[in-house]
């Protein structure tokens, strides 16, 4: 039991466990108890019916007052080797013809009226007695029926129940603390895998996450529990590499503008510069500035997305109208590159406006930094399926590998590591675009083969 009061499992199961036992016991004694009560009043009827009936037979073959007074020698006979038989007669007038010493009938079992009586009573001294009277006609002409009474005490039945009783709790109570111990035993026997699983998640921490509970060693009750447990720890696994590789590439990510901050400031306060150098500096380093404020307003967007505080506003947004706006805004720099921009298709969805342009501008920045010069660039709107909306850009360029594809939307990846490519973007521009389809309920696919890279956005109609 811990300190705030509360019963463990093994403590209440026990009591549950004797609870229940002594219970059961209890109710089979107390049946057995009756059934032998009844036993003894099935065994009394049956002697005091087979006595009366003697009784009443002796008496019916009387014929005559001096064959009545004579019986008692008869009835002696009768009632010889019968300890605790009591047995009184009455004449028709009513007069003691025959009693056993010390017998004791009360008046109402002697009033029979014709019908035959069973009673139980007690007398002065507190013994018990069960009696049963009836009439028994002579065989004197015109004469009344004499009355025929017989009893026997109790006292052995009751002394065997008291015995009995005494028995009964004393084998209840013994039962209970058995019970109670074997109950105890088998829970603990049966709690043991759980005990299992909380020594083997005690030794689960944050650098060994990889482990996992052998769910096929446990009963089939705890394997269930058991690969919850390993799910759980898939997830935390997961969830806690990510944030180790997040935590790594923002270190890396931050490291290289703020180590060309200090670098260019420290190589700019080392000599008397001009006006002009000085303005020259700070414009870099606004521009570093500005690289780390996007940096950052990103990494806030895309903590807001984990968890689930971007709630999109709905309109109806044109794909294809925000696709040529964004074409008009990269016009002048394909040209430069010599590449060329076409789009097809139209459509509309119900979104928040800014967001998915944004997603879009991702998606079309992404293409125009990695297509050569003289490549194409396409926008596809794909309106065929009733519930979903495809938008997809396409840009020729160098095929990538499966082992990149699949990593292509995760925060601060490039598929292209060389060192050229680090001053490109802070690699969570795709990781928004797919929170941003996320935040619409939609989702974000890779393909590229044959020099041909497309990416897509899937929404809800």
């Amino acid at each position: 039991m811990s300190s705030s009061g509360r019963k463990s499992v093994t403590f209440r199961l026990t009591l549950l466990f004797a609870s229940v036992s002594t219970l059961v016991l209890l109710l089979l004694g107390l049946l057995i108890g009756s059934l032998v009560e009844r036993h003894f009043e099935e065994l009394d009827m049956d002697l005091l019916d087979g006595k009366l009936e003697l009784l009443r037979h002796a008496v019916m073959k009387v014929r005559s007052e001096q064959e009545l007074d004579a019986l008692t020698g008869q009835l002696d006979d009768l009632l010889v080797g019968h300890q605790g038989l009591a047995v009184i007669v009455l004449k028709p007038g009513g007069q003691i013809l025959y009693s056993t010493p010390g017998a004791m009938f009360p008046p109402e079992l002697l009033t029979v009226d014709g019908v035959q009586r069973l009673r139980q009573w007690t007398d002065s001294k507190s013994r018990a007695y069960r009696g049963m009277a009836a009439e028994a006609p002579t065989g004197i002409p015109d004469a009344a029926p004499a009355v025929v009474a017989v009893s026997t005490d109790l006292i052995h039945h009751a002394h065997f129940m008291r015995t009995f009783r005494v028995a009964l709790w004393l084998v209840v109570g013994f039962a209970a603390l058995l019970s109670g111990f074997l109950g105890w035993a088998a829970v603990r026997r049966g709690l043991a895998p759980l005990r299992d699983i909380s020594r083997s998640a005690a030794g689960i921490t944050a650098n060994r996450l990889d482990q996992r509970l052998p769910a096929d060693a446990f009963p089939v009750e705890l394997a269930e529990v058991a690969k919850t447990l390993n799910e759980m720890l898939a997830r935390l696994e997961k969830s806690f590499r990510r944030l180790s590789d997040f935590s790594s590439d923002l270190a890396h990510e931050l490291r290289t503008p703020v180590s060309n901050l200090l670098t260019q400031t420290q190589v700019t306060l080392s000599k008397t510069r001009t006006r002009e150098e000085y303005q020259d500096v700070l414009a870099s380093n606004a521009e570093e500035f500005e690289r780390l404020t996007r940096m950052i307003s990103d990494m806030l967007f895309l903590a807001k997305s984990d968890n689930s505080l971007i709630v999109p506003h709905r309109e109806r947004v044109d794909l294809a109208a925000e696709i040529g706006s964004l074409f008009e805004f990269y016009e002048a720099l394909v040209e430069e590159k010599g590449v060329t921009l076409s789009r097809s298709g139209e459509g509309s969805v119900f979104g928040d406006r800014l967001m998915l342009r944004r997603a879009v501008n991702n998606l079309l920045s992404n293409a125009v930094r990695h297509t050569p010069k003289g490549g194409v660039i396409k926008a596809v709107i794909d309106d065929s399926d009733a519930a979903i909306i495809t938008l997809s850009i396409e840009n020729t360029g160098e095929t990538i590998a499966p082992e990149h594809l699949v990593r292509l939307f995760d925060r601060f990846y490039r598929a292209n590591a060389s060192p050229q490519s680090f001053g490109e973007g802070a690699g969570l521009g795709l990781a928004i675009t797919r929170s941003i389809a996320h935040a619409h309920g939609g989702e974000v696919l890779a393909h590229s083969e044959n020099g041909v890279t497309r990416l897509e956005i899937r929404l809800p109609v």
